[in-house]
């Protein structure tokens, strides 16, 4: 299963940092921040073009394009979790080696699916 890019996050990002623009009168830091925050909501936004998610029944796999960049076994996961519930943003899971915490740029639904599939033994 390979999750379906969801640019939401992103475009939110870059909304935000439109909505900075207009405070730089107000507050001269404002046009540094916004630009700041519309590079991070660019840069994701390039990330959801780029990379894919795939669940395979060991491991959960990172495509670029038709390159695999990571594998990372379920074997070695301790636990995961999406933070903000209603407003998936952040997925974080830990192995045993190093956490992980990545931007949801993909199908958060879907995703909560595969994990509850490959990892319900998880506590």
């Amino acid at each position: 299963m390979i999750l379906a890019p969801r640019p939401w996050l992103p475009l939110g990002i870059l909304a935000l940092g439109l909505a900075l623009l207009p405070l730089q009168r107000l507050w001269g830091g404002a046009a540094i921040a916004a630009g700041v925050v519309g590079l991070l909501g660019l840069f994701l936004l390039l990330q959801t073009l780029l990379l894919r998610l795939q669940f395979s029944d060991e491991a959960l796999l990172v495509w670029s394009r038709s390159r695999l960049l990571r594998r990372f076994p379920y074997s070695d996961w301790l636990g995961w979790t999406v933070f903000w519930g209603p407003l998936p943003v952040l997925f974080y899971f830990r192995e045993r080696q190093s956490p992980h915490l990545l931007p949801v740029i993909f199908d958060a639904t879907a995703l909560r699916q595969q994990l509850e599939l490959h990892l319900s033994a998880l506590p």
